[in-house]
């Protein structure tokens, strides 16, 4: 068997290469990775100096002089933020606008390049899905929605396409007790999305009302499974009904989910009767706050 760490040190070396991480000229625009991200992280609307470098993983002395580069060649313009004189906040010129495009158009034509001459499609983005997963795990945000927005409706797709595939009987939802989306946004309720790096990895829902309350469309993606991230999804859950007077919840699942049955007894949910005339769940639990 191959020595597993050898096996990642080929694949970081890969990657490096692959992504020109060691150019001097990042794409060929004039400019190293290190600067060429920074203008990338403003251009999709990171404003707060402070956060870009957090996100970034840079520290202080190399985030000045990345942003005094780009300040030089008129890309960017900062300045201090309106409530906070100790904060900067960064922005793009209209130089800086058409640069940032610039990187974008070759980007996304290389990434179509390099999957138009792979065969195994899926299989790669899957890959790439679960590497990118493990090493953004510190970087995942869990940020309430509105359960109608792109992301949130993206997240349920993907959940009821599994349920299809997982349940011997299929899914329809129409034949589920589907929550309405007035009921998962506040002051009823509450609805929250995993995100890693923009895309969306993972929700739950909290089907609100009174006093009494319900857990609702758990799902975390598969690239994103045993990272922690479906209890970091229910403990928010637990978070937000605290907030809105919830004294009580409960939830429903299916055997055929034993992963998600496992979680809910090891966070101190307790099995109840059935409560409701679902066809699909054949686990009740109920947890008191």
């Amino acid at each position: 068997m191959l020595d597993p760490v050898s096996r990642v040190r080929r694949f970081n070396r890969a990657v490096t290469s692959a992504v020109g991480a060691l150019d001097t000229s990042f794409l060929g625009r004039g400019r190293p990775l290190g600067a060429a991200r920074v203008l990338n992280a403003i251009g999709h609307g990171r404003a707060d100096v402070g956060e870009i470098r957090d996100y970034l993983g840079l520290d202080s002395g190399l985030m000045s002089r990345l942003l005094r580069g780009l300040e030089d060649e008129g890309l960017i313009q900062t300045a201090a933020h309106g409530d906070d004189a100790r904060r900067r906040i960064a922005s793009l010129t209209a130089a800086g606008k058409r640069e940032f495009n610039a990187y974008e158009a070759i980007s996304n034509r290389q990434a179509k390049d390099f999957l138009a001459h792979n065969s195994q499609r899926e299989a790669l983005l899957a890959a790439m899905d679960l590497i990118a997963s493990a090493l953004g795990r510190d970087g995942t945000t869990l940020v309430e929605m509105d359960p109608r927005s792109d992301e949130a409706r993206y997240c349920l797709g993907e959940y009821y396409a599994e349920l299809a595939r997982r349940f011997r009987q299929g899914f329809d939802v129409k034949l589920s007790r589907d929550p309405d989306a007035k009921d998962m946004v506040r002051p009823r309720g509450s609805f929250i999305v995993a995100m890693s790096d923009g895309l969306p990895i993972g929700c739950v829902g909290l089907k609100g009302g009174g006093e009494l309350a319900e857990i609702k469309r758990l799902w975390v993606a598969p690239a994103a499974r045993g990272l922690g991230l479906g209890r970091r999804l229910m403990d928010a859950a637990e978070t937000a009904a605290r907030e809105l007077g919830i004294a009580v919840l409960r939830l429903d699942t299916n055997s055929a989910l034993a992963e998600a049955g496992q979680l809910y007894r090891r966070t101190g949910w307790t099995e109840i009767p059935r409560f409701n005339d679902d066809p699909y769940p054949d686990l009740f639990f109920e947890k008191r706050l």
